[in-house]
């Protein structure tokens, strides 16, 4: 059986952590005006990757853990 691969466009957005992966949240790359400066400063923080995405996320990542 080949080696696994590790996709590489996920290994970059994606962080394994002891509960699952780290990623950084959406709508934060431009029409930043509209957007509330607390909105904005809440968009830094991290957020994990949800339950459903997990099985995915072996699969891209099978390294990870």
């Amino acid at each position: 059986m080949p080696k696994l691969k590790t996709k590489r466009a996920a290994a970059k957005r994606f962080r394994p952590t002891a509960n699952g992966f780290k990623r950084a949240q959406s709508h934060r790359r431009h029409i930043l005006t509209k957007k509330s400066s607390k909105r904005k400063r809440q968009l830094r923080a991290p957020a994990m990757v949800s339950k459903p995405d997990l099985a995915r996320m072996d699969s891209l990542l099978p390294h990870a853990k």
